[in-house]
């Protein structure tokens, strides 16, 4: 009587069990590399260099300054000076954390500070900036998100520095916070100021 050997096959039979498991971990590993590979804010955008979307908003209802109705976005808006275009809403809690410092960059009379108001309802849009402070010198009110769509916003909020050509120079994904305000978004800011001077 002859005996067959089991070993090949016990031996496949292993390899099939840890195949799952090794394609896992490699997945695994992959996802972690990539999770740790540079700065989440810095996701690419195909607007760099390119001129800003002829964007045209009224202000949001009701919001004055001095006065005055504050006024909505026009195309013209984003060239003749460097531009930090803020795209907020009242719904959105990061840009509760972030209006302290659009209020400083504010400050900087070098530059403009516009807004976007996404998806937002004209009434909490006024008790936001009525709480937080005003940095806009115009804000537009999309309240379809057909604007927020042709600048390619993530989500809210994301900023913008645009040239004094109108072009785009820089997006920020996410909030402003104290370390990217020096660390990126400043320096950004400066670059623009330094181009064409």
């Amino acid at each position: 009587m002859t005996t067959v050997s089991t070993e090949p096959a016990r031996g496949r039979r292993r390899w099939m069990l840890l195949l799952p498991l090794l394609v896992f971990l490699g997945i695994a590993g992959l996802f972690l590399y990539r999770l740790g590979a540079g700065d989440p804010s810095a996701l690419p955008s195909a607007l760099i260099g390119r001129p800003a979307p002829a964007t045209e908003l009224p202000g949001i209802a009701g919001l004055e300054r001095d006065g005055k109705p504050v006024p909505g976005l026009t195309a013209a808006d984003f060239k003749g000076a460097v531009t930090v275009f803020n795209v907020w809403a009242s719904w959105c809690v990061p840009c509760r954390e972030e209006a302290p410092l659009l209020m400083r960059l504010a400050e900087d009379k070098r530059i403009r500070i516009l807004g976007l108001n996404y998806k937002d309802e004209a009434r909490n849009a006024l008790q936001f900036l009525a709480r937080y402070g005003n940095p806009y010198a115009a804000t537009g009110a999309d309240l379809r998100g057909r604007a927020g769509i042709e600048w390619g916003v993530y989500g809210v909020p994301e900023t913008f520095v645009i040239a004094r050509d109108g072009t785009i120079a820089y997006k920020l994904v996410g909030p402003i916070t104290e370390r990217n305000l020096d660390s990126v978004l400043r320096p950004e800011i400066e670059k623009a100021l330094a181009k064409g001077s």
